[in-house]
């Protein structure tokens, strides 16, 4: 499943390629919240709630969809974090990992602590 982030500058498009994670998503779109940064990654609330998968890890690539369980966020990285170690991507706790940007992920390095972003189906 297509999904299209929607901000006030750009518009990235990225897969969902979970079907669980599709499913929710589904039934969830759009909405809309504002956007927070830590180090090089961006992350929103979701409308919803998803449990830890078995499959869960706390190091990812960049641009990578994922699901902060415990903040019930969509967080996507697109560089290191104040706890990465080196260039890694490594967030705060283990996430689930819903797709990947369709672009690259440093498309996202210009996005502002507070801004606007709307999740759709593209």
């Amino acid at each position: 499943m297509k999904i299209r982030v929607l901000f006030a500058r750009k518009t990235i498009i990225a897969e969902i390629d979970r079907e669980s994670a599709a499913n929710v998503l589904r039934h969830h779109l759009p909405f809309e919240a504002n956007v927070h940064l830590w180090g090089d990654e961006i992350y929103f609330p979701a409308p919803f709630k998803m449990s830890l998968g078995e499959d869960a890890t706390d190091v990812v690539d960049k641009g990578t969809i994922c699901f902060w369980v415990e903040g019930s966020s969509i967080a996507i990285p697109f560089g290191p974090t104040p706890i990465s170690r080196g260039d890694e991507c490594r967030l705060v706790a283990p996430v689930n990992i819903l797709g990947r940007l369709d672009s690259n992920p440093n498309e996202l390095s210009d996005i502002e602590e507070g801004e606007r972003v709307r999740i759709e189906l593209a």
